[in-house]
């Protein structure tokens, strides 16, 4: 008897923990929302480009685009011209676009619009980089200066993430007689930029230039200069203003490298301009999105894999051991009497057809008039089977006449009554019977209540919307409601309804 306890306990807790194991891989890792109302953001942008086209020249524009191999990923891309040919080109870990042309004159305007979300998936695509490189040739007064610098950075740092910032520190100090001459009176960002490069590059630590777009709506926007370096494991974005390390959250990074963001050839005047809108889509409308916009699969193999009509079956299915578990709770725990345990979820199952009300009236109605039939057959002393038979034949012609009268008022809800399981309706009504016969009118009675009771519980719980997405978003969770289940078959201790029964007891001890 130990050893099968034992062996219980180890079974409920290997479910336990292996559903929690799972929904909470799905929540915290895949990311995938708790509830059905959740958005995520969905960002327009739109990159407008203006140039002038010199009439007797091809024309070729090159713009760097997103290369979305981070944090982003894109749900739809566009290039808008008129009479241009474009092309999409990966360098250098960048994507480039190029609009061409035979002939062209006069202003020109080109459009780039790109949607695009945060990467809904568990695992980040990671992109790794270079650990070493060469010094930058320096001579006279500039290595001297440079190495001046590289000697305070280098007592300064513990490892190449501080050794990069303490670099960007000092070369913004603009009151440093070394920074002067490297700097030659252009504190640019850019030529600050070159200049943390040149003093890394010394000090063979690899860095280069991302240029990124804040993500913030209605606002005017131009490229925003970082800097990084790999580290062995990841990269590390420095802001070349501060020297603060990690590129916040609403960056999105455009491309990298020394070159500008846009060349023409046979033009001039080229200009660009960006405008981004944020809107919301529901959370997990965009995880599908996501899923066929990229390699992810990590819904494919969830129920939201399943086509959508055999979604909406299974979204009925999985709410099943949510009633079975309502009903065992009530029968063990609290003591209430029904007609078995999935009556009373197949019956809360038909009421979300009739809706609750509609369909106690309905489940009543049939049920009475059932029994009256089953008690005039009684008298015939017919065998169980043909008064099986004659019962569900009478159902049928039952719901048949109650569904053509309710038709007939305008009742339209009446005609959901056909969805009420014949077979369960009979099975109910011979069952009250047996149980009126054998136990009497009031304990049939009390077992009919009982059972409506917990059919209406279970449906009420069963429709609570949140609970249905959460069940079918996170299946997992039903391990566990199985492990309670099994916990709950070796409960033998006193229902609530027996503090009733055994009250006498207790005012005899007194």
């Amino acid at each position: 008897m130990r050893s099968l306890t034992l062996h219980l306990k180890i079974l409920i807790a290997i479910l336990v923990v292996l559903g929690i194991s799972v929904t909470a891989y799905q929540i915290f890792v895949l990311g995938i929302p708790v509830t059905e109302d959740a958005t995520d953001d969905l960002w327009n942008i739109d990159a407008k480009v203006e140039f002038v086209a010199n009439p007797k020249d091809p024309v070729k524009i090159q713009m760097f685009v997103p290369p979305l191999s981070r944090d982003f990923v894109s749900l739809n891309e566009s290039f808008i011209s008129n009479n241009y040919g474009v092309s999409v080109n990966r360098a250098d870990g960048n994507r480039k676009v190029t609009w061409s042309a035979r002939r062209a004159s006069g202003n020109q305007t080109l459009y780039y619009r790109l949607v695009l979300t945060k990467r809904y998936s568990g695992e980040k695509i990671k992109i790794k980089g270079p650990t070493f490189r060469d010094s930058i040739a320096v001579e006279g007064p500039e290595k001297i200066a440079a190495e001046a610098l590289l000697a305070p950075i280098r007592q300064h740092s513990a490892d190449v993430e501080t050794f990069i910032s303490e670099a960007i520190k000092r070369t913004n100090n603009l009151n440093d007689d070394n920074v002067k001459l490297l700097l030659a009176g252009d504190p640019s960002t850019p030529h600050k930029a070159k200049i943390v490069e040149l003093l890394l590059s010394i000090a063979h630590v690899p860095v280069e230039k991302v240029h990124t777009i804040r993500l913030v709506a209605d606002q005017p926007q131009t490229p925003e200069l970082w800097l990084r370096s790999f580290n062995g494991n990841d990269w590390l974005y420095f802001n070349p203003e501060t020297g603060e390390q990690g590129l916040p959250t609403d960056r999105l990074l455009w491309w990298t490298g020394d070159e500008n963001l846009i060349t023409v050839d046979g033009g001039k005047k080229a200009m660009v301009t960006f405008s981004l809108n944020n809107s919301e889509m529901n959370a997990i409308r965009l995880a599908k999105l996501t899923d066929e916009n990229t390699d992810a699969n990590f819904l494919e193999y969830s129920l939201y894999g399943l086509p959508l009509q055999t979604q909406q079956t299974f979204m009925i299915m999985v709410m099943i051991p949510i009633g079975v578990l309502v009903i065992l709770i009530l029968r063990n725990l609290i003591g209430l009497q029904t007609l078995g345990t999935f009556t009373p979820v197949l019956i809360a199952l038909a009421f979300r057809e009739t809706q609750l009300g509609f369909g106690i009236v309905l489940f009543t109605v049939i049920t009475a008039l059932g029994l009256s039939l089953r008690s005039y057959l009684e008298h015939l002393k017919l065998q169980m089977l043909p008064r099986l038979s004659v019962v569900l034949t009478f159902v049928v012609v039952l719901i048949a006449a109650i569904s053509l009268f309710s038709h007939k008022l305008g009742l339209e809800r009446g005609l959901s009554v056909a969805l009420f399981p014949m077979v369960i309706l009979t099975m109910t009504i011979e069952r009250l019977s047996i149980t009126w016969e054998e136990r009497g009118a009031n304990h049939a009675l009390k077992v009919a209540i009982g059972t409506l009771f917990a059919a209406s519980l279970a449906h009420l719980i069963m429709s609570v919307p949140e609970l249905v997405y959460f069940v079918f978003t996170f299946p997992a969770i039903l391990l566990i409601l199985v492990g309670f289940m099994l916990a709950m078959g070796r409960y033998r201790g006193y229902r609530l309804t027996e503090l009733v029964r055994f009250k006498a007891f207790l005012k005899a001890d007194k």
